[in-house]
């Protein structure tokens, strides 16, 4: 099967439409074969497979490893409908801090490719939502930053009012202006 890869405005980020079959019995879908990414310029080396299920109204985001654990993250909805974000976090970018989003859905199988430097997010736009997502690196902890999701200076126009977060997305996450001025940046500079 061949997949059709999109470009964004976001240098690197990509939307991926895999064509897949259905029947009556149901559908077949590859979501990865390396060698057909490779062939599309997406040749990725995962090594970590997460799966999140969410409710309505539920943001998580936006995350972001810093070059001490860089990863690019290729995501899928399984379940439901989201809003997917990803934010240029590149330090001399000329998109620093522009964002990007779409729609993505079971139904259609479209998949966002979010490469090192961006910061990523979603928001659960039905009832039950399952988010699927490989990553090219492991999750450190220590490494990662969460970027505020209302940030002015970024302005995400969610879908969602009054979102459900999570206590380290709604009281610890940093601003844009706060990234610029911590280690994760110099980390980001000192890498390009």
């Amino acid at each position: 099967m061949q997949i059709t890869v999109t470009a964004t405005p976001l240098d690197g980020v990509v939307l991926i439409d895999t064509p897949f079959k259905y029947d009556e019995r149901g559908f077949f879908l590859e979501a990865w074969h390396a060698r057909d990414y490779e062939r599309a310029g997406l040749p990725a080396r995962f090594v970590q497979d997460n799966h999140s299920r969410s409710q309505r109204g539920v943001l998580r985001g936006l995350h972001y490893q810093d070059m001490r654990a860089p990863l690019d993250k290729m995501v899928r909805c399984t379940a439901g409908r989201i809003f997917d974000v990803a934010v240029d976090l590149r330090a001399g970018s000329p998109t620093f801090g522009k964002w990007f989003g779409v729609e993505l859905s079971a139904d259609t199988a479209r998949q966002l490719f979010v490469p090192v430097g961006f910061a990523h997010g979603f928001q659960a736009l039905t009832e039950i939502v399952e988010v699927q997502y490989k990553q090219t690196g492991y999750y450190a902890p220590e490494t990662e930053t969460s970027i505020a999701w209302n940030d002015p200076d970024i302005g995400v126009e969610w879908p969602l009012p009054d979102p459900l977060l999570s206590v380290r997305d709604k009281e610890r996450a940093i601003s844009l202006r706060q990234y610029r001025a911590s280690p994760a940046f110099s980390y980001q500079a000192a890498a390009r």
